[in-house]
């Protein structure tokens, strides 16, 4: 499976937001949720603000692969469960303050809670 490349990580870095489609367990395309998205280093990451019992996470579920589109970047996806990734989470959630911290924190803070932490994927290309 390929990485991302350097154009796409800068794409999908810069991207306010990114729209998630996950497949169903007929092959289909679910409806686009926005999200905001981060990198860390050379991987792309979302949460679910609503942890595990959010609708487009539990979606993920059937296939683990779908689609997601962000700054001009159109691709295939695996959805890779990252939960709380021990090291990674202070990684990311430094990365979300980063981004996003400047919306005010009630709006914010659900991003960085235990429950979204849980509920973190790695978006992989296919």
């Amino acid at each position: 499976m390929a990485g991302w490349t350097d154009d796409e990580l800068e794409r999908i870095e810069s991207a306010e937001e990114l729209n998630l489609q996950s497949l169903r367990s007929d092959g289909s395309l679910r409806d686009p949720v926005t999200m905001w998205v981060v990198r860390d280093g050379e991987d792309v990451y979302v949460r679910s603000v609503k942890g595990a019992q959010g609708p487009w996470f539990r979606g993920t579920r059937s296939r683990l692969e779908g689609r997601i589109r962000a700054g001009g970047v159109d691709k295939d996806v695996a959805f890779v469960d990252v939960g709380d990734g021990g090291e990674t989470t202070p990684r990311l959630d430094a990365a979300y303050r980063a981004k996003y911290g400047r919306y005010p924190a009630d709006i914010f803070g659900s991003v960085v809670t235990p429950q979204a932490q849980a509920a973190t994927i790695r978006l992989v290309p296919r």
